[in-house]
């Protein structure tokens, strides 16, 4: 089966979110932001995920974002929000309300408050959310980040769900970093599309027949992330793949020496002039002034060596 028949497939930013002097999402800067990134060859921008800090926002600010994002001429197509919530009757809410500006396929967090929830409990979330929604347009990616969330989806409840409701549960985002689980899905699953959720492991997963990726890292190497997902059946000799490959495995580690997220902060604050984009919504915090000099001189060796 051809990656270009999984939906969804490519490239995904889960982009950060910049804030406002009161800590608000900046719609402005943030829409250009998108469109840098859709410049920079993302086929889609995961919006208001884990990286976007969407848990510290309420449902009315992720929902004027999106709707910033739609009336600004993103095509709805390419946009990926994060609607799942601890909340069901949220979670319903932010999915309905996407579905209502022209997006058709959401990623969905299990709720994610309450611990050893069996899959019975989790699958009876997922199904009130598709039946109270009810709307054939509906597409959910689920997200299984069970370091972030605690609550793992498991291959047995992406079954059950896939039996009941094929046409809804077309993919699933996979930040665990666990390559044999996602390859495993990948086989278990015909037409289900796996996206992985660190950057290096895209090339690898996409030769699996892996559908793409949803990372951090693409905020700041887009273009290479791209370039890679375009040419991952070509041969390892490929000299622009390798390139491409190594740019991708040293932007990872350049964001992960100190807090990822306040360190892709502080690079686009770097590449945009903007010191506003440093900052984070509490209980996260940007990155000391010694540190940002740290990771911007870092930054600098990295560029120069990947020029």
């Amino acid at each position: 089966m051809s990656t270009s028949s999984l939906h969804p497939h490519g490239v995904f930013c889960a982009a950060l979110t910049p804030l406002d002097a009161e800590l608000t999402p900046d719609h402005a800067r943030f829409v250009e932001h998108c469109r840098y990134l859709l410049d920079e060859g993302c086929d889609g921008i995961a919006l208001l995920g884990t990286t976007g800090e969407a848990n510290s926002f309420s449902v009315a600010e992720r929902t004027a974002l999106l709707e910033a994002v739609v009336a600004a001429g993103i095509a709805p197509q390419r946009l990926l929000p994060g609607t799942g919530v601890a909340a069901l009757t949220e979670t319903i809410a932010l999915t309905r309300h996407a579905l209502s500006v022209g997006v058709d396929t959401v990623v969905m967090l299990p709720p994610f408050y309450y611990k050893n929830v069996s899959d019975d409990g989790i699958y009876a979330s997922y199904s009130e959310v598709v039946q109270r929604i009810g709307d054939a347009r509906l597409k959910v990616v689920l997200y299984h980040y069970p370091q972030m969330s605690a609550q793992p989806i498991s291959h047995a409840l992406i079954e059950r769900l896939r039996k009941t409701y094929p046409a809804v549960f077309t993919g699933i985002k996979d930040s665990s970093g666990d390559f044999a689980n996602m390859t495993a899905m990948v086989e278990r699953f015909p037409g289900f599309a796996v996206l992985g959720g660190a950057d290096p492991l895209m090339l690898p997963l996409l030769r699996k027949g892996g559908a793409g990726c949803i990372t951090a890292t693409s905020n700041l190497v887009a273009r290479s992330l791209a370039y890679v997902y375009k040419h991952s059946r070509d041969s390892d000799d490929d000299a622009a793949l390798k390139v491409a490959q190594a740019r991708i495995v040293k932007a990872r580690e350049l964001v992960s020496r100190f807090p990822q997220m306040a360190s892709l902060k502080a690079l686009v604050a770097e590449r945009t002039g903007h010191s506003g984009w440093q900052r984070l919504r509490p209980p996260l915090e940007s990155l000391p002034p010694a540190q940002v000099k740290e990771l911007l001189a870092d930054a600098a060796a990295f560029a120069a060596a990947t020029v």
